[in-house]
């Protein structure tokens, strides 16, 4: 049992230090999902009964052939638009939803669009992928894969 614990641990560890020295291109998981989630999805997305305008922002091809999604283009997408809009009838999320995004979110999202807005599937269908071991100036101090990644971060 004490085994097994250790494994989950280090294993959990692994993935959070993953993602904490994580640089790159935006992942829609990581950092747009959460935009949607908290701001679109409750009108656009998966409930049918509570969908607005029957567009779906939860599945890449109807966000894009309705139009909402331009990938490469945040200039032609309607989503960007309706967020930076000034009529209180076209802006969204609309004012009665108290919600609003933030310069950053706004920025995310297109920065998301310009790379080809890719969508990617929920994180938990998603097979665990070991990151690559960053090197260390000090080898001596390393006496597990962990310290490697503590370190790494500290020098």
């Amino acid at each position: 049992m004490k085994r097994k614990i250790g494994i989950i641990t280090y294993l959990w560890a692994l993935s959070l230090f993953g993602q904490a020295l994580a640089e790159g291109p935006l992942a829609y998981n990581r950092d747009v999902r959460p935009i949607l989630a908290e701001n679109c999805f409750a009108c656009h997305g998966v409930d049918s009964a509570a969908r607005k305008a029957d567009l779906r922002l939860d599945r890449r091809d109807d966000a894009i052939d309705f139009g909402a999604i331009t990938p490469g283009d945040p200039a032609e997408s309607e989503i960007i638009a309706r967020i930076l809009s000034d009529d209180p009838d076209l802006v969204m999320p609309p004012p009665r939803t108290k919600k609003q995004l933030t310069g950053e979110q706004t920025e995310t999202l297109r920065q998301w669009i310009r790379a080809g807005a890719q969508y990617q599937p929920h994180w938990s269908f998603i097979p665990p992928v070991h990151p690559e071991l960053p090197e260390v100036v000090d080898e001596s101090l390393v006496r597990n894969v962990i310290d490697r990644f503590v370190l790494a971060r500290l020098e």
